[in-house]
């Protein structure tokens, strides 16, 4: 009898166990197959145009780097202890995301006027839970064309928005836009000097449609700042004519410029096939209308 009590007693404890033991193993097991993603997300600022979040998503698989898509995320404002919510982004089959700001002057930045955004991803079936954090400051490059003893220089300063103030020792880049690749003017890099310019010479000869130039400067992945650009259209280039035909009617032009040709071949093609079945589901009805 003493035994049976016991055993009672003793059952439940080691029934508990038992299935404690046995959701352990199986939300190990749940959470072992899951990967790991790495969030990278990089503050970027147009100058007269957005700032936004260029997020990228990527996760191991075999020891290669994979690109995740379709991957929801939430970006936040971090603020002392308040967390505001922002928006939400999802990321393409390139497993990249564009969180365009709406208005830096909305967001909340602490007392040393460092802004901080989060960047956060709840977790899935397939992937475990992961954030980021960006921090940075505003600022923007003020840049104009100058011309000087008959040569064209590129001035541009850089300039604290906080404080109002310029900031000296970053280096900036100077390129000409191009369709692949931009072209570098001047010194690989320009650091701004104690009023917080560069002033970069243009060199002759450089060629653009109509004579036109789109100068970019870049403050490129600052620690503090994010990267900052900002466009100048120079009409100082060797005049050149596009030539390309991908706005007009032809085989590689987007699909609203597809040539008259093929758009009449194709609808001939379809109206006279779609004829044919009509005509031969009449001579059908009208012969079985015949039997009867």
């Amino acid at each position: 009898m003493r035994n049976q009590l016991k055993f009672r007693s003793i059952f439940p404890v080691v029934l508990s166990m038992f299935l404690l033991l046995a959701g352990i193993q199986n939300l190990y097991a749940q959470n072992a197959k899951k990967n790991k993603i790495r969030l990278k997300a990089d503050y970027v600022k147009i100058m007269d145009g957005d700032a936004y979040l260029d997020i990228k998503v990527t996760t191991k698989i075999k020891k290669k780097n994979v690109k995740v898509a379709n991957i929801a995320l939430t970006v936040y404002n971090e603020f002392e202890d308040e967390k505001i919510k922002l928006g939400t982004s999802t990321t393409d089959i390139k497993g990249e995301s564009i969180f365009i700001i709406k208005n830096v002057d909305h967001i909340k930045a602490d007392s040393t006027n460092t802004y901080t955004l989060k960047v956060s991803f709840t977790g899935n079936d397939a992937y475990k839970k992961a954030s980021k954090r960006i921090s940075f400051k505003d600022a923007e490059i003020a840049a104009k064309l100058i011309s000087k003893d008959s040569l064209n220089y590129i001035s541009a300063t850089l300039i604290d928005k906080s404080t109002d103030s310029v900031i000296t020792g970053e280096a900036l880049v100077v390129q000409v836009q191009r369709l692949f690749s931009p072209l570098r003017i001047g010194k690989e890099f320009n650091n701004t000097d104690e009023n917080g310019t560069i002033i970069v010479p243009i060199q002759e000869g450089i060629p653009g449609v109509d004579g036109n130039l789109i100068i970019e400067v870049v403050l490129d992945d600052s620690d503090t700042y994010g990267t900052l650009k900002t466009l100048i259209n120079a009409p100082i280039g060797i005049p050149i004519v596009d030539e390309s035909s991908y706005d007009q009617r032809t085989m590689w032009s987007p699909r609203d410029k597809t040539p008259i040709f093929i758009l009449i071949f194709t609808n001939v093609f379809i109206i006279g096939i779609w004829g044919v079945l009509l005509y031969l589901i009449t001579n059908l009805f009208k012969i079985s209308k015949s039997k009867i």
